[in-house]
């Protein structure tokens, strides 16, 4: 007898293929991954500060990010936040440009330039991006984004996307980032508990 949740998990399981698929593509930099523990670890050890921003759900997938960054011990914020500090030279900002470049990634990318600190940009689209030229150093997410999604809202062959628009490039952001905080959590000391004991209490 087949389970009522046969076609849930039918779904499941193609979108979360499709999203671990990306992470197989050779990029021209090296790994998101280690890109991203290497300098969120070595603003760390200069106790720097860590800013994220993003628009859209790529801001979203950031500002959960930023939640575990402080879970791990980190001084994390997310830009535009009332209680987000002026940005230095020993700070990091980690800023998404999916498509390549959106106005306001790049005019918050200068400005943490031109303060002296450095600026980790994740794109899809690391030759031709119009934000690159802010960052310091690039983590490509070789995924599908509003970029090249064709822009008809169907997928290949004609047929209606599992995962529309930029939606691979946002759950394979959501996947690296639980990757970084689990190789994060090994480099700074950080165990379990320690994680867990700086969660709210405030629910």
């Amino acid at each position: 007898m087949e389970s009522s949740n046969t076609p849930m998990l039918t779904l499941a399981t193609q979108i979360c293929n499709q999203i671990s698929s990306v992470f197989a593509k050779p990029t021209s930099t090296p790994p998101a991954l280690d890109i991203m523990v290497e300098e969120i670890a070595a603003a760390s050890h200069r106790k720097g500060k860590v800013f994220v921003y993003g628009v859209g759900r790529e801001g979203l997938m950031l500002k959960a990010f930023c939640m575990r960054l402080f879970h791990l011990g980190l001084s994390a914020h997310c830009v535009f936040d009332m209680t987000t500090p002026p940005i230095s030279p020993t700070d990091l900002l980690i800023a998404s440009a999916g498509p390549g470049g959106f106005s306001t990634v790049e005019a918050i990318c200068g400005v943490a330039r031109s303060e002296g600190a450095r600026v980790l940009l994740l794109t899809a689209q690391p030759e031709t991006g119009s934000a690159v030229k802010y960052a310091s150093v690039v983590g490509c997410i070789q995924a599908q984004t509003m970029a090249n999604d064709g822009g008809d809202g169907m997928g290949m062959g004609g047929s209606r996307p599992l995962l529309p628009m930029g939606s691979v490039y946002e759950g394979a952001m959501f996947v690296l980032f639980e990757m970084v905080v689990y190789k994060l959590a090994e480099v700074l000391g950080q165990s379990p508990e320690a994680v867990r004991a700086r969660h709210t209490n405030l629910e």
